[in-house]
């Protein structure tokens, strides 16, 4: 950025740093077969396996720590009547199709009992979804967002994260990209806006550091 614009940055106080909650969830957005299968239109290359290997070193962390975690997918219809503008928007959305191997969650990947799986037909987690008011019951004040990719779900769950009065935070390895420049853009604009950055060392401490939900 230019001097000038740096200086917009700091009088508007973009990028101040939040105070992080007393109990987190961990929340793996859309890792599904499509973004790590080269075949797929949605292949997201090197910048989505990234985030999904850091995305596997959190989870054992969380449920160690009694985290609740949640998995999103996005799972339509077969032709997507369910899917509104956005399907028609996007025909690589397909992939998303109930019953395609590309639709499941990608290798590794578990939901264990306790964990939550929503399913979404939109960009956001939120949007039409339990998730918010499941959160909120569970008395839920932080959450750590991973997941693909970063200029898509992941920052529609982050804007409606913190819309919805949770403390946001975005683990900046564990979320990933077809390309780093879209990456690296969405996540200035987040930290600018919407939530704090970590890496994943610095997730795993704080979630070590947590208390399990009582």
């Amino acid at each position: 950025m230019s001097d000038a614009l740096d200086d917009n940055y700091a009088r508007a106080q973009y990028h101040a740093p939040q105070q992080w909650g007393a109990r987190p969830a961990l929340v793996l957005i859309d890792f599904a077969n499509a973004y790590f299968d080269d075949t797929q239109p949605l292949f997201g290359g090197e910048g989505c396996q990234i985030a999904l290997d850091n995305a596997k070193r959190l989870l054992p962390v969380a449920r160690a720590a009694g985290v609740p975690v949640v998995f999103t997918e996005v799972k339509y219809v077969p032709g997507g009547a369910d899917g509104g503008a956005f399907y028609n928007k996007v025909p690589a959305l397909s992939c998303f199709d109930a019953g395609r191997e590309s639709q499941k969650l990608a290798g590794g990947l578990v939901v264990e009992d306790g964990d939550l799986l929503i399913t979404k037909q939109y960009p956001s987690a939120f949007f039409g979804t339990s998730l918010a008011a499941t959160l909120q019951w569970m008395k839920i004040d932080t959450l750590l967002l991973t997941g693909v990719t970063t200029s898509g779900c992941v920052r529609a769950s982050c804007i409606d994260s913190i819309s919805s009065g949770f403390i946001t935070i975005v683990v900046s390895d564990a979320v990933g990209d077809r390309a780093d420049e879209p990456h690296q853009a969405n996540l200035f604009d987040m930290s600018a806006k919407y939530a704090d950055l970590c890496n994943t060392d610095e997730a795993i401490s704080f979630l070590q550091s947590t208390t399990t939900p009582g």
